[in-house]
């Protein structure tokens, strides 16, 4: 798998991507959400600094879930049985979803406050 060709590398990550839209609920609600903060930021047109905070907010939170569900995957594959360091370990990666989103929702929040305080 190591220095394949970009247009190689690239057809994993898709594949990677399209299988995370099929497995994970949780990937695909993300991208729910991401898709409404995408729109609702366009409709507001706040500026391109918000634009582009917004739309890196949106790419490390489904980056993170994606990293969240490899790794539950693995997990689930090398230890199919219930471990309480597994379940540990699977709480340690959800909550990181869950700090990168509240870290998205602090950004939205904050640049609707601004636009509501102009």
């Amino acid at each position: 798998m190591k220095n394949r060709p970009f247009i190689a590398r690239l057809g994993f990550a898709l594949t990677g991507i399209g299988q995370a839209w099929k497995r994970e609920r949780s990937f695909r609600t993300q991208a729910a959400l991401a898709a409404a903060a995408l729109v609702v930021t366009v409709m507001l047109r706040p500026g391109w600094i918000w634009v582009a905070a917004v739309a890196l907010s949106i790419a490390f939170v489904l980056a993170i879930e994606l990293i969240n569900s490899a790794f539950e995957s693995t997990l689930d594959r090398l230890h199919p049985e219930i471990a309480p360091q597994i379940e540990l370990a699977k709480d340690m990666a959800a909550g990181a979803v869950l700090i990168a989103a509240l870290g998205a929702a602090t950004v939205g929040a904050t640049m609707l406050l601004q636009l509501l305080l102009r």
